[in-house]
């Protein structure tokens, strides 16, 4: 099959057999070419498809981290859980917790007992959302101001 002058005109033969250089080619040099054409296509295909993954993935964003106390997070959590703003209100509160715990990577424990001890404080029980609603009034006015 593969030698010069040695061809079985019985076998499938290409039509580019026909207008081929008997004394160059063999009979199936062609179907070969083809063969190592198209692993080599594929390989350029998966290079591409690689790097413009590669790519993507640089352009991800960026994961935020919780900077911030875990008992100031835990507080936003059950504001916003009180406030029905996930779902409706469909949902369980351990979800929720689960959720920023996995957004923001952070392992708030037991955040059950950390928000009863925030419902016994004697002064300030929203700390941290006072906060937040005090930054937010002032930050407006200045930029009003301006």
């Amino acid at each position: 099959m593969f030698l010069r002058g040695n061809h079985d005109i019985k076998l499938w033969l290409d039509t580019y057999y026909f207008q081929s250089d008997h004394n160059f080619s063999t009979s199936h040099d062609y179907n070969v070419a083809k063969i190592i054409a198209n692993d080599l296509i594929q390989v350029y295909i998966e290079d591409q498809l690689y790097h413009k993954f590669q790519k993507n993935k640089s352009k991800a964003q960026k994961r935020l981290k919780w900077t911030g106390s875990k008992v100031a997070l835990i507080e936003l959590i059950y504001a916003l859980y009180y406030q029905n703003v996930f779902d409706n209100g469909n949902n369980d509160i351990r979800e929720v917790a689960q959720y920023f715990e996995s957004v923001f990577g952070i392992n708030l424990g037991n955040f059950y007992q950390t928000y009863l001890e925030l419902r016994n404080r004697k002064m300030n029980q929203t700390k941290f959302l006072d906060t937040l609603r005090e930054t937010l009034i002032k930050k407006m006015d200045e930029l009003y101001k301006r």
